[in-house]
């Protein structure tokens, strides 16, 4: 069996006609050129402060547009954001297209004495502060082959020096994945390295890309637009950040874990100081102040655009109230600071720019919560959040508030679902009919799928782009063979696409189109190796296993399995009844049906290897007593996940 969290390469998801002609995008309306153009005339799109940051302290950039990995594959091609020049296309938001030019401006900078930045050649940052004897490392990337080019790159440039500590900000993993690229897992477990993170960062690392890895793995192809070539009328970046390195993800336990604002480290030589942020940007995430260099790291608690307070992927909502006090606590943490850096855009110069940044910013997650439990204690519906047109001048008018990953509409919704849930309280809306149903009703009402698309043609040609995409989803979800239905819709969503100021909107809305067009196809990203599986705890494993659990098969059966891991001397308790699977730590059960007893790493040879039990005990790693057919019952009624499920057809 095999229970890797995230499979990235699978069959085909909707199958279309060999015959059929793959199809492209097309070219901006008439209507969307004159929005995107009137969008940019209400913005200061000629302020240049942002581009003097952005540019400032450039060393060097790397010599060569493209990294490959060992095998010779692609984990980085530079050349993709060539385009990202001159005045916004029609195709694209004016204010997005500022945006990922200013992402794109990358190589290696000088942040202030001591301290240098890689960006642009991943969608995070990773820093580099020179302690007594060699380089601290402040987040490594997403994947190993970018993290090693790029700090053998950074070493040509700044002198070759060991790497003497490493430190995660937080628990997402484009800021941990390529730390196998920057050290050598024996020195850490020596103690030589430390690796230093947040309390709970273990845990959520893991765990975040376990449970509802495979729906979180598909969702994000739209998010970040893994399917989309890069170009006018594709991908233009994410907002965060420009891309995705396609390289290999790891992870090594930290050594070392902060648990409170005020905590100090000297970290080879070198004094920092410690501020605790979990549940902020992410359930485990902190940010501290360098005195040597009068640096505050703001980690992505503080990043160059609104964040996200509902993440488009899926994830549990943040809490956008405590993001506010977190940095409202910032302000008062080191206000001496003379720079501060962060683990995705442009570090921000001297102290007065600073605190006004701060004080921006935690306005802004104030502002979107309060905004949304106002209007909700009003009555208003979820739904209706979605259209809230204020926003204070004062961050409207600053870049960095602005909705380039985050958007002010999805995020007032993710403060509602925050407190109050998915229900709007309207009983109508309690029990809804299956979606596809639903909208063979609503067609049905319209008089066919043509008189909808009639009607969807109709409000797209006035521009009216949004009630022609919920006119005309209704006849794709109706009869989603019907490929003009099909192909309205990617024409539509398009359209929504060009004139999005969010990138991953933009993202949602293109994926979604060239999937309506073309069919889902697998798609090449960085890949999760066995550190991901080797860093679940027990629990996780066995808990992920009941997810996996096919629950109409097994109704009926019970069980009880005993497992003693014999290295450990931990056991757990595997009970199947009423269709689930429970796992208890340290129960002993009087009459197990099945005694399974095994070391760890062989228990993991069976997950990760897919080794047979049987191949197991032939070599007595593992040892069965009773009922084996008992294990088999279970093991043979776990489902596989397809990673590339339908997400724009039924």
């Amino acid at each position: 069996m095999s229970i890797k969290p995230i499979a990235l390469a699978a069959a085909l998801a909707v199958a279309f006609s060999a015959a059929q002609a793959q199809q492209g995008p097309k070219p901006a309306t008439p209507l969307t050129a004159q929005a995107n153009k009137q969008f940019g005339a209400e913005l200061q799109l000629a302020n240049h402060q942002d581009f003097e940051d952005a540019s400032r302290g450039l060393v060097a950039r790397l010599p060569d547009n493209v990294v490959k990995d060992a095998k010779g594959d692609t984990v980085w091609d530079a050349g993709r954001f060539g385009f990202l020049k001159g005045d916004a296309p029609d195709t694209v938001n004016p204010s997005l297209w500022r945006q990922e030019k200013l992402n794109a401006i990358a190589g290696l900078f000088k942040v202030t004495d001591g301290i240098w930045q890689v960006r642009g050649y991943d969608l995070a940052n990773m820093t580099l502060v020179e302690g007594k004897s060699g380089w601290i490392i402040i987040d490594p990337l997403l994947s190993a082959e970018m993290a090693k080019a790029t700090l053998e790159f950074a070493m040509q440039q700044l002198g070759r020096k060991p790497v003497t500590a490493v430190i995660f900000t937080h628990s997402h993993v484009d800021h941990f994945g390529g730390v196998r690229g920057v050290v050598d897992e024996a020195d850490v477990r020596s103690g030589k390295v430390p690796v230093i993170a947040p309390e709970g960062f273990m845990n959520h690392a893991v765990a975040e890309n376990v449970m509802a890895g495979n729906a979180m793995a598909r969702r994000s192809h739209y998010q970040f637009g893994a399917p989309l070539p890069y170009g006018e009328q594709g991908g233009v970046g994410s907002g965060l950040g420009i891309g995705l390195s396609i390289g290999a993800m790891g992870l090594i336990a930290p050594t070392d874990y902060v648990k409170k604002t005020g905590e100090e480290r000297t970290i080879d030589g070198r004094r920092f100081v410690f501020q605790m942020a979990n549940g902020s940007e992410a359930p485990a995430e902190f940010a501290f102040y360098i005195p040597d260099f009068k640096a505050l790291c703001m980690s992505e608690v503080v990043t160059a655009n609104m964040h996200n307070i509902y993440t488009l992927r899926g994830a549990q909502a943040r809490d956008a109230l405590g993001w506010s006090k977190y940095i409202n606590e910032m302000k008062d943490f080191h206000p001496e600071a003379q720079v501060a850096f962060r683990s995705h855009h442009w570090p921000v110069w001297g102290s007065e720019r600073i605190q006004q940044h701060l004080s921006n910013q935690r306005d802004l997650y104030r502002y979107i919560n309060d905004t949304a439990l106002n209007l909700a204690n009003k009555g208003v519906k979820m739904d209706d959040l979605a259209n809230v047109t204020y926003f204070p001048k004062g961050l409207m008018n600053d870049f960095s508030t602005r909705g380039y990953y985050g958007t002010l509409s999805h995020n007032l919704r993710g403060v509602y679902n925050y407190y109050l849930g998915f229900y709007d309280g309207n009983p109508a809306t309690l029990h809804p009919l299956p979606q596809a149903e639903t909208a063979k009703r609503y067609v049905a009402a319209i008089g066919g799928v043509d008189a909808t698309m009639d009607k969807a043609r109709a409000a797209f040609k006035a521009g009216d782009y949004r009630w022609a995409a919920e006119l005309n989803n209704n006849a794709v979800m109706a009869e989603p063979g019907n490929e003009k239905a099909r192909l309205l819709q990617a024409d539509i969503l398009e359209q929504l696409g060009y004139q999005a100021e969010s990138g991953v909107w933009r993202n949602e809305y293109l994926v979604a189109a060239q999937e309506l067009r073309n069919g889902v196809k697998p798609v090449r990203l960085s890949t999760q190796g066995p550190d991901m599986v080797r860093g679940m705890t027990l629990d996780m494993i066995f808990d992920f296993l009941a997810v996996r659990l096919n629950h109409e098969k097994v109704d009926g059966m019970t069980a009880g399995i005993q497992v003693n891991f014999t290295d450990s001397n931990e056991t757990y308790a595997l009970e199947l009844s009423n269709s689930v699977l429970n796992n208890t730590k340290g129960r002993k059960l009087a009459a197990p049906n099945t005694t399974l007893s095994l070391t760890r790493p062989a228990f993991f040879k069976m997950l990760l290897a897919g080794v047979p039990l049987p191949k197991l005990v032939e070599a007595g790693e593992a040892k069965v007593d009773g009922d084996p057919k008992m294990l088999g019952a279970i093991f043979a009624n776990l489902d596989n996940f397809n990673p590339l499920f339908n997400i724009v057809t039924p």
